[in-house]
């Protein structure tokens, strides 16, 4: 009974901690100290945007990286840690999983911190993990896809260490099993990795991530029979067996740079780049939201806005657990 009691009340005290933490994000955070921040981002944005487009996909994979990953002991997320860097080489960001980050997601951010600063009054009052947030929201929007409201009240990260990332982010060749454990892990449902998913449609790969499915599945010398066989001829074309490891591609061959259904639409016709993308179509628990989300683009955005707003409330940094970095690449 006493034992009961205890894991109840530690439980309780979680969940109140939690929820204080998700508490103080609220989206008129900056309306005293920085009113138009969210004009200022944008605009800086947009402008980087009109660069490349590469600008899109590349913050959008930056922001799941940074909230998504997990360290040991100290628990980091949305908290702009990834953008962390050190002299020899030892942060986040070096760590493998994040090597394939573009360096245009890095950009935007530093692009959008320098804007802010710039403005009279705003100068060190508006964190890198916000603005990540915010340029995250305005790169899906500018694509073509939802606009919504983002939480702000975040603050910057102080850790940032390359041999402590666990491997939470997902693997090209992850099972849906395996996928749904790892997004649970973080407070995120099926319909929820389902939806985040669907950021693939404006995503790229590079050919190693898949290129066993296209030459040796099952070390068989064959190509995976999930995979659309038109389609996988036209990626042993592209990506040749002794091709450039830095050469990407379009994961959504169709609509590349609009943000939309498509990724789902491909991938019942069996055209999903990654293993785990595919497993969301081949397995039977997650193919009616597949089918949902090809036939009706609103109930994808509905999902995807949603799915976005839980990711940013993971790992929050709050009160003395944080600061404002002056410089988004270094601890102040």
């Amino acid at each position: 009974m006493c034992s009961h009691s205890l894991i109840f009340h530690a439980n309780l005290f979680l969940l109140l901690l939690i929820v204080g933490c998700h508490a103080q994000l609220r989206v008129d955070y900056y309306k005293n100290t920085c009113p138009n921040v969210e004009s200022i981002v944008r605009s800086a944005v947009e402008k980087k945007l009109q660069q490349t487009f590469v600008t899109a996909p590349a913050t959008l994979r930056l922001f799941f990286h940074d909230c998504f990953v997990r360290v040991r002991i100290v628990t980091t997320g949305c908290d702009a840690s990834v953008m962390l860097a050190t002299r020899n080489n030892t942060s986040e960001k070096d760590n493998p999983i994040n090597l394939s980050l573009a360096g245009d997601g890095f950009d935007t951010v530093i692009k959008a911190k320098a804007a802010v600063d710039s403005v009279p009054g705003c100068q060190n009052k508006v964190s890198c993990a916000d603005i990540l947030a915010l340029a995250t929201r305005d790169v899906i929007a500018l694509a073509g896809g939802p606009s919504y409201a983002v939480e702000l009240g975040r603050l910057d990260g102080r850790v940032s260490t390359k041999a402590s990332v666990r491997h939470h982010l997902p693997h090209p060749e992850f099972k849906l099993e395996q996928l749904n454990q790892m997004f649970a892990s973080h407070g995120l449902t099926l319909t929820d990795l389902v939806a985040l998913s669907g950021a693939h449609t404006i995503g790229f790969s590079h050919c190693s991530q898949f290129s066993k499915r296209i030459y040796n599945f099952r070390r068989r010398k064959s190509i995976d029979h999930t995979l659309n066989p038109t389609y996988a001829k036209q990626l042993q074309q592209v990506c040749p067996k002794n091709v450039d490891p830095r050469l990407a591609i379009d994961m959504d061959p169709v609509t590349p740079r609009t943000f939309d259904n498509q990724y789902y639409k491909n991938l019942q016709q069996g055209r999903g780049l990654l293993a785990s993308d595919q497993a969301l179509f081949t397995h039977k628990r997650t193919r009616d939201l597949v089918n949902l989300f090809a036939s009706n683009n609103t109930a994808f955005e509905a999902s995807f806005v949603s799915a976005m707003m839980k990711l940013g409330r993971i790992g929050v940094k709050t009160g003395n657990q944080g600061e404002i970095r002056h410089d988004c690449t270094m601890i102040n």
